[in-house]
């Protein structure tokens, strides 16, 4: 291996070992597999236009080129034409993702989900900085200034990240840019012999010589850089909530160190779907009953309130089950019926969570899906999310009766330990207010019931979208004081005072049923973004409750006592069939708490046509589309490679024997004969190199200096010819550049280009191939006829 590839494998190498720092911000870590084969393609491309060679600045812009031509096929192939060549819509889908990702960065904890923005920042972030590492050490041959963008990209991510394995990344960033001081050094070794060893080794001081000067600096600068990386991660914050925001904002518990469940907080994500300005539709279904009002499809159970906010408890997840266990709780006696739902989701709906009606007991569906059995929620592993997906569900439609829920026997005990915490720091005046407003009561569902009629009728609240979300426990006793919110108050409110009271509650987080549509489906918007508590009774299960106004419907089981409310009921469809009757026994379900990271991202970018995604590719077709857009690339400018390869090696350097001479001599004639051709003079092989270089000059219009450097070129060439011992002639090289900028000086336009992309010379490559291929099957031809033909030896 030669030493400016085994620099550049070297710069790709140290690249990715710096990249892996950022592997603990963003989870799954698929992206780094993506980032390394892109690099491998960027750096082959640096590879080969330095051995053509071009100029370093083309290199690098060629680099870059075909950078973005990778980014565009992965990210962007929708907007681009023939899926590589980037446009105007190119770049502005990039800037979206790029803002989505940002908006992702401050959302989410720490590991975040890989969304698209994220991933876009990913694996672009780590192309430039390998495009930077790779221009500065291989095509520049500077090594240690390509420290600086691997400390940038370390530095980042180690003070992003923090944790106790920070020093690992450290380490592994470390050998990757000493492994490239090493590779260059040893280049440079290569190219100057002994002059940077020394050959005395004679006892006594060594005298100081200017040649070791650049070892020593390349070293003074690795040690500065290294002990940069080590400092700058202290001087920045790691951080805890959201992957930029110090405040916690993202969801998941702890550190974000990793076991944590990430998932959008509702504060921020449900306020802003129900004030875009135009509602896209996120999913649209249709379903064999006719009782849609009850149809809230769940996505996520939000059970832990710590005091900042409601989000998913840690819970274990397991492979989707083929039929879902019974809803704890659930008896024999409560009425039920299964229906059944077929969904779509719109393509730009990119959400980890599934909707679902609830409680489902079968989902159909293809892909990487996983099963959180307390909230009999589905979750994407590896990557997958809704985008795309068609699904249908079987669920149950319960139907308890208001003597059911108020004749509920007390809850299991740990089910009540758990569902009933509330933080120390509630306010008091929530628990006094929830003992004021069910004063009275003689059971739970009566507390409930009563719960929900003051938000939704007797309280004066009013529901507005413009209020801030808030967060923490002040945010519930300044929306009890205030009186007007949205879903997320109501929900979070309604969820806390349930549990002052001892009453099982969490938060649920959805759609509502959305609007009838006129073939019989239904259609839900981003609008339809909802919250609502669920509170849980013995012998019924976890039970929906409706305490926002003027937001989907009060179920029937809380009206029986509640003369007066006019909460809207959303329309049925009108050609559905009847559910059909079930009964399942009551069962329970255990759940042993394991850390595991859980996503949500629901993902507010353009809307698209509901239907089947082709996002996530198949890694080979990728790589097919990235060698035929690089073949599309290459192949018009082969000539011109050619050229330019063969140029280099005629005029490159030679040796100092007579063969060297020669072969020198004659391959600077040889170059000038050419570019006379590119330019239109074809060469006349019966003329003698003087008469030819006297054509060349009158034809080409050569001005005296470069016509007496033909005419010396001429010289040489005869005297290579017919002198004894041929004597070598320096300028050569000069006198055929010279030649050469004389006839592209005095070429039209059209000349220079037709030149440059298709040179007349290029020919030569086919009288070449052709002569090969005749040696080669005429020597094939003869071994054949030899050994066909081999006589026998027979006995007399």
């Amino acid at each position: 291996m030669s030493g400016r590839a085994r620099l550049t494998l070297c710069a790709t190498a140290a690249t990715l070992m710096a990249a892996c720092a950022l592997l603990p911000l963003v989870d799954p870590a698929t992206w780094l597999f993506q980032a390394a084969f892109l690099l491998a393609v960027q750096s082959g491309v640096g590879a080969l236009t330095r051995r053509v060679p071009l100029a370093r600045p083309l290199t690098v812009a060629a680099q870059a080129l075909v950078t973005l031509m990778l980014l565009t096929l992965v990210f962007a192939r929708h907007q681009a034409v023939a899926l590589i060549v980037p446009g105007p819509e190119v770049f502005r889908h990039f800037g979206d993702l790029l803002q989505a990702g940002t908006d992702d960065v401050g959302r989410y904890s720490i590991p975040a989900p890989l969304s698209d923005g994220i991933r876009l920042m990913l694996v672009g972030g780590v192309l430039l900085i390998g495009l930077a590492v790779d221009a500065l050490a291989v095509t520049y041959r500077s090594a240690a200034p390509a420290g600086l963008p691997l400390l940038a990209l370390y530095s980042v991510a180690a003070g992003l990240a923090g944790g106790g394995a920070a020093w690992l990344w450290f380490l592994l960033a470390a050998a990757g840019y000493l492994m490239l001081l090493l590779a260059e050094g040893r280049d440079r070794l290569s190219q100057w012999g002994r002059v940077f060893g020394g050959a005395s080794r004679a006892p006594g001081p060594e005298p100081s010589t200017g040649a070791v000067a650049p070892v020593r600096t390349g070293r003074r600068i690795g040690a500065v850089a290294l002990g940069i990386a080590l400092v700058v991660p202290l001087a920045l914050p790691s951080l805890d909530g959201g992957l930029l925001d110090g405040a916690g904002r993202g969801m998941g518990k702890g550190p974000g160190g990793g076991g944590t469940i990430s998932a959008v907080n509702p504060l921020v994500s449900l306020r802003d779907s129900l004030n875009v300005d135009e509602d896209r539709t996120v999913m649209t279904y249709r379903t064999n009953t006719n009782e849609t009002q009850d149809l809230y499809l769940r996505i996520v159970a939000l059970d832990d309130f710590d005091g900042t906010a409601w989000k998913p408890a840690q819970r274990r997840i397991e492979d989707v089950p083929k039929t879902f266990p019974t809803p704890i709780g659930l008896g024999g006696d409560v009425r039920r019926s299964a229906i059944q739902t077929r969904i779509s989701a719109a393509e730009w709906y990119g959400q980890d969570w599934l909707p679902m009606p609830y409680p489902a007991s079968r989902v159909d569906i293809s892909g990487s899906w996983r099963y959180e059995p307390v909230g009999r929620t589905l979750v994407g592993d590896h990557g997958q999310n809704t985008r795309g997906v068609q699904y249908q569900v079987t669920s149950l439609m319960v139907r308890p009766t208001a003597q059911q829920l108020a004749e509920a026997p007390e809850p299991p005990a740990a089910l009540r330990r758990e569902f009933t915490k509330v933080p120390e720091s509630l306010p008091p005046v929530v628990a006094r207010t929830a003992r004021k407003v069910t004063e009275g009561s003689d059971n739970a569902y009566e507390q409930a019931v009563k719960l929900q009629d003051y938000f939704a009728v007797s309280g004066n609240f009013r529901y507005d979208t413009q209020v801030q979300a808030g967060s923490g426990s002040a945010a519930i006793a300044r929306f009890l004081k205030e009186k007007e919110g949205f879903c997320v108050h109501f929900s979070f409110a309604m969820a806390a005072m349930a549990r002052t009271l001892g009453i099982p509650a969490r938060v649920a987080v959805g759609f509502t049923p959305g609007t009838p549509q006129a073939d019989g489906s239904m259609s839900v918007g981003l609008r339809d973004a909802h919250a609502w508590p669920e509170l849980y009774f013995e012998g019924v299960g976890w039970t929906r409750f409706e305490p926002t106004p003027s937001r989907g419907t009060a179920p029937e089981y809380t009206q029986s006592d509640t003369p007066g409310n006019d909460l809207p009921v959303v329309p049925r469809p009108s050609d559905s069939a009847s559910s059909a009757p079930s009964a399942a026994p009551s069962a329970s379900e255990s759940c042993s708490p394991q850390m595991r990271k859980l996503q949500a991202c629901p993902d507010q970018s353009t809307v698209a046509p509901v239907g089947p995604s082709d996002d996530d590719w198949p890694w080979f077709k990728i790589l097919g589309l990235t060698l035929a857009g690089l073949l599309v690339l290459v192949v018009p400018l082969l000539p011109t490679l050619w050229r330019r390869r063969v140029r280099a090696v005629r005029l490159g350097g030679h040796g100092h024997s007579e063969t060297d001479v020669a072969a020198y001599t004659l391959g600077a004639w040889l170059e000038v004969t050419d570019t006379a051709w590119d330019y239109g003079i074809a060469p006349e092989e019966s003329q003698t190199p003087r008469r030819a270089a006297e054509r060349i000059a009158r034809l080409g219009e050569l001005d005296p200096e470069a016509s007496a450097s033909a005419h010396r070129l001429a010289m040489a060439v005869e005297q290579v010819l017919y002198a004894p011992r041929p004597r070598p002639v320096t300028g050569l090289a000069d006198d055929a550049r010279r030649i050469e900028a004389a006839l592209r000086a005095s070429a039209t336009r059209a000349a220079r280009l037709r030149a440059l992309l298709a040179p007349r010379s290029a020919i030569r490559v086919a009288w070449s191939t052709r002569t090969r291929w005749a040696a080669f099957t005429s020597a094939w031809s003869t071994r054949l006829d030899t050994v066909l033909r081999r006589p026998t030896s027979q006995n007399p």
